[in-house]
């Protein structure tokens, strides 16, 4: 019997921990990297960065945020409203001796001893992207780029290697007039599916949607994807299977809306951003090229830096 896709991703996610490119932890679709992976994960940082500097922006802005802020940022994103089921929200521990007590006691009894924390106030981070807007709330932008690089959490448990719970976005963001971001969003969909193509990769660029929540998110991703807002670079590692490995968003006004940014111009400041999924390329990679880094072809490992 021909197994299925779940059953080949789970398969290939086991040889990938065999060899030592993932390091397996306590929870499903939280992995570690092994050198050979950490090593291809930085190259494709470092040749994005190459292919970045060669554009011809009025600004390249390196900026690093960190993977967790206000949970407000998940209201003032609408991600709340939007992405409800994949959301992550940080509790701490705010009692007293007595309390501890009780929480060591039901930790002991193997009990949710998790029940004696409260809401915090932070968030994990699901896009890169999103603190970079509450960072120029307020602001002029004239379609500078910003080049990111952050962890990212989605929660969606799983045995599939490539549906991780956490990790790493490189996105470049530009702000500015609906041309200058959605020429940006298409420039970089055009670029990053030749880089990906001179990795051996066989690229297809198709319009997509976002997993909106319920009913109203239905009429949202059929909009989404009317309007191509979205689109998706897909690599087959498996037969008849494509699966995303980066995309290329145009968000038209909506955070500059929401976060009062304008463009030079005066109008309410247009978004386009480009992420490249760092762990699913390097995952697409070693299903191309095999388990053994050394035999990938010397193009490859030298565009990489390997």
């Amino acid at each position: 019997m021909t197994p299925t896709i779940e059953e080949q991703r789970i398969a290939f996610g086991k040889e990938l921990i065999a060899h030592g490119w993932l390091i397996p932890t306590l929870a499903y679709g939280v992995n570690g990297l092994g050198g050979q992976a950490e090593a291809v994960v930085e190259g494709l940082q470092a040749l994005s960065s190459k292919i970045a500097r060669q554009q011809e922006y009025a600004q390249l802005n390196t900026l690093r945020f960190p993977p967790v802020n206000s949970q407000n940022l998940l209201r003032r994103t609408d991600y709340v409203a939007s992405f409800p089921q994949l959301m992550g929200l940080v509790s701490t521990f705010a009692g007293e001796s007595k309390d501890h007590g009780k929480l060591l006691a039901a930790a002991e009894a193997g009990d949710a001893w998790e029940k004696q924390l409260e809401p915090s106030g932070f968030a994990l981070i699901p896009a890169v992207c999103h603190p970079l807007y509450a960072h120029l709330e307020g602001k002029t932008v004239d379609g500078e780029c910003y080049q990111l690089t952050g962890e990212c959490f989605r929660n969606e448990p799983s045995e599939d290697p490539f549906r991780m719970v956490a990790f790493r976005m490189r996105e470049y963001v530009v702000l500015g007039t609906e041309e200058q971001a959605k020429g940006h969003r298409d420039r970089w969909i055009e670029l990053a599916q030749q880089m990906l193509e001179s990795l051996g990769l066989a690229i297809v660029s198709e319009s997509a949607n976002d997993p909106f929540f319920g009913r109203a998110g239905r009429l949202l991703a059929s909009g989404q994807r009317e309007a191509k807002l979205k689109f998706e670079l897909l690599a087959e590692i498996f037969p008849g299977h494509p699966t995303a490995i980066a995309s290329g968003n145009w968000h038209q006004d909506h955070f500059g809306a929401n976060f009062s940014i304008s463009a030079a111009d005066g109008s309410v400041a247009h978004s386009g951003c480009f992420g490249f999924g760092l762990e699913r390329i390097m995952l697409a990679l070693v299903a191309r090229h095999g388990l053994d880094l050394a035999s990938w072809p010397h193009d490859v490992r030298s565009a990489l830096s390997l």
